[in-house]
C-alpha cells in the first residue's frame, strides 16, 4: 500500500490522461464523533477543496423543492432507498455548480460497491479519479466518550443513549469496510490517526500535502 505521503508527492505533479491538471478527490471516512466534519471544513478552507455532503445534498435538495429533491422525497415517504442514479444526479449537480474548486471531498458517500463504481464512473466522465480514501481512525471507547459528552450540549437522543452509539459504529463499520476494500485494491486507501486536538489531527492530515505542494 502507498504512504499518503508519496501518494500525493506524485499526485500533485502529473496530469490525467485527458492532459488536465489533476484534481483532489478524496473520500473522507470517520465515525460519528471522530471530528471528520470539522477536518473537512479546514480542509476545504486550506486546499480550496469542495466539501460535498450527501446529507446536506438530499436536505438542499428536498427543501428548495427540485425536481431531483421531489424525486428523492417520493422514495423516503414510502420508506424505500433512494436509488443510487438520484444521488449521483445530485453530485453531478453539485460539481457543476462549483467549476473553480480544485477538487472535492466526498462526505458520506459512496456507501456501497455499486455507488463507488458509479462515482468512479462520474468521475471518469471528467478524465478524473478519486485520489485517495482517508479514515480517520478512532477506537470504539474513545468515540462513546466523545459522544455521551457531546449529548450533555447537543440535544441529540443518539448521543446520549450507548447501546444506540456502539450500533451506529457497528454500521459505520460494516459500510465503509466494503467501500475501503474497494479503493484499497486500487492502492488508494489511508488511515490517520485521529486522536489528539483538532490541531494536531490537521496537521497529520496536511503535513504530507504540504510537502508535495512545496515540491512542485
Amino acid at each position: 500500500m502507498l504512504s499518503l505521503e508519496s501518494f500525493f508527492s506524485k499526485f500533485f505533479k502529473k496530469k490525467n490522461l485527458t492532459g488536465q491538471t489533476a484534481m483532489i478527490n478524496l473520500i473522507l471516512f470517520g465515525p460519528p464523533g471522530s471530528g471528520k466534519g470539522t477536518q473537512a471544513a479546514q480542509l476545504v478552507e486550506k486546499y480550496n477543496l469542495l466539501h460535498i455532503s450527501t446529507g446536506d445534498l438530499f436536505r438542499s435538495e428536498i427543501g428548495n423543492k427540485t425536481a431531483l429533491g421531489i424525486e428523492a422525497k417520493s422514495y423516503m415517504d414510502k420508506g424505500a432507498l433512494v436509488p443510487d442514479e438520484v444521488t449521483i444526479n445530485m453530485l453531478k449537480k453539485k460539481v457543476k455548480e462549483n467549476p473553480d474548486v480544485k477538487g472535492y471531498i466526498f462526505d458520506g458517500f459512496p456507501r456501497t460497491i455499486p455507488q463507488a463504481e458509479a462515482l468512479d464512473t462520474m468521475l471518469m466522465a471528467d478524465g478524473q479519479a478519486i485520489t485517495s480514501l482517508v479514515t480517520l481512525n478512532v477506537d470504539d471507547e474513545e468515540i462513546v466518550a466523545r459522544l455521551l459528552n457531546r449529548a450533555k450540549t447537543s440535544g441529540r437522543s443518539d448521543d446520549a443513549n450507548e447501546g444506540v452509539i456502539r450500533n451506529r459504529l457497528s454500521v459505520y463499520k460494516e459500510t465503509t469496510a466494503v467501500v475501503a476494500r474497494h479503493y484499497d485494491k486500487k492502492d488508494k486507501t489511508h488511515t490517520i490517526n485521529g486522536v489528539g486536538t483538532i490541531d494536531e489531527v490537521f496537521g497529520r492530515l496536511t503535513e504530507v500535502i504540504d510537502r508535495a505542494l512545496v515540491a512542485v
